[in-house]
């Protein structure tokens, strides 16, 4: 019993051919996440580091590991640590939810997202969409505009539900 709770834990170090492991497309999701909010093009930062945007979708699908040097140029060029590519990995869906409050995402504690994801499976969190909307809110300075806007959102969401 023993060793097959150890390969257990081995299973997410192990590549079967054609299936990206999860470590890789985790660091691909967060890499594509912190991309997209600064607004880098993946020809810009295919540019900046010397290689061709298709390895950059290849990185962000998973689909190749990121070399520890390569990551190391991705966090300096997109302004992060190093550890910013692997956190989170591995944690529940309810310890993600709830670590929006603990990251300064929200005023106060919120009801979490049941359901990440959308009829088609995707978690919203990784779409383009969320991702244009954060920079967006973002990019307004003034904490009460930020707020005022929020609030807006909020109405016309409530609004086009109840109908």
């Amino acid at each position: 019993m023993k060793k097959k709770k150890e390969k257990n834990k081995m299973d997410m170090f192990t590549r079967k051919t054609g299936v990206p492991n999860p470590v890789d497309i985790h660091v691909g999701q967060r890499l594509r996440q912190r991309r997209s909010l600064i607004g880098i093009s993946q020809e810009r930062l295919a540019d900046a580091i010397g290689i061709t945007f298709q390895q950059i979708q290849k990185y962000e699908r998973g689909a190749n590991r990121v070399s520890a040097s390569r990551l190391y140029q991705f966090s300096k060029l997109l302004g992060v640590p190093v550890s910013f590519f692997f956190e989170r990995f591995g944690e529940s869906e309810a310890e993600k939810n709830q670590g929006a409050a603990l990251y300064g995402l929200s005023d106060s504690i919120q009801e979490s997202f049941e359901d990440r994801h959308n009829a088609m499976g995707e978690d919203i969190f990784n779409k383009k969409e969320t991702l244009d909307l954060l920079k967006i809110y973002y990019s307004v300075k003034d904490e009460k505009d930020r707020n005022s806007m929020a609030a807006v959102l909020k109405t016309m969401a409530a609004s086009l539900t109840d109908s």
